[in-house]
C-alpha cells in the first residue's frame, strides 16, 4: 500500500524559513517522479514544485521560484522542500503527491501558517 506522509509544517514569521518532508513507502520511490502541492479554502490546490525520479528535472512554479527548493534522498525514500523567504500567502496545508499505475496519491498533509 502507497503511503505518503508529511512533516514539518508550522508558524513562521514572514522572511522565515521552513523544510518540509515526505516519508514515503509502499513503492519504489526511487522511480517515482514527485511532487508538492499546497492548498488552502480559498484557492484550492496549487501546483507548488515536482522532481524527477533521480533528482533532476526539478520544476517550480512562479509563485514559489527562486524562493523554494525541492530535493529527494532515494536511499531514505524522503522528499523534501526548503521553503525561504516565506510569505504571508504561502499559507497552506502543503501535500506530497505521485502518480501510480493511474492512481493519484496524496499524503494527509502538513499545515504552514505565514504569520507575524
Amino acid at each position: 500500500q502507497a503511503q505518503l506522509v508529511e512533516s514539518g509544517g508550522g508558524l513562521v514569521m514572514p522572511g522565515g524559513s521552513l523544510r518540509l518532508s515526505c516519508a514515503a513507502s509502499g513503492f519504489e520511490f526511487s522511480r517515482t517522479y514527485m511532487t508538492w502541492v499546497r492548498q488552502t479554502p480559498g484557492k484550492g490546490e496549487e501546483w507548488v514544485a515536482s522532481i524527477g525520479a533521480d533528482g533532476d528535472r526539478r520544476t517550480y512554479a512562479d509563485s514559489v521560484k527562486g524562493r523554494f527548493t525541492i530535493s529527494r534522498d532515494n536511499a531514505k525514500n524522503m522528499m523534501y522542500l526548503q521553503m525561504d523567504t516565506l510569505k504571508s500567502e504561502d499559507t497552506a496545508v502543503y501535500r506530497c503527491a505521485m502518480r501510480l499505475s493511474g492512481r493519484e496519491y496524496r499524503g494527509q498533509g502538513t499545515p504552514v501558517t505565514v504569520s507575524a
